[in-house]
């Protein structure tokens, strides 16, 4: 009666096995690939640029002088606030793109397991 995975389908579990650990190599080659990259966003007009690495760090705030107004600080925050949360909301889809070339969209593979 078992026949083991050989009768399920035709499926070989060391191809399956061997799949799976090319796919976790490519998984961590491109994972630290996506970490040497850096995304620049700005808001207000490029008021406000924000660097941010593929690890979502950010590497440097840059803020046009022109838009530091002491009698308006709450309009700078704002800016800073726009462009830190679209570089880390661009940092993930870069990241859950360059994954889902991987995985073919096996869902939480990518994005939750490594």
């Amino acid at each position: 009666m078992a026949k083991g995975f050989n009768g399920m389908g035709g499926m070989n579990m060391n191809n399956i096995m061997k799949q799976a650990q090319k796919m976790q190599k490519q998984m961590l080659e491109t994972q630290e690939a996506l970490n040497q990259k850096t995304l620049e966003m700005t808001s207000g007009g490029g008021a406000v640029k924000i660097v941010i690495s593929g690890k979502k760090e950010i590497q440097s705030i840059k803020i046009d002088p022109e838009v530091v107004d002491p009698d308006d600080v709450e309009m700078l925050e704002d800016l800073i606030l726009s462009a830190v949360n679209e570089a880390i909301r661009q940092a993930d889809e870069m990241y859950t793109n360059e994954m889902g070339k991987i995985t073919g969209g096996l869902g939480g593979l990518g994005g939750g397991m490594f």
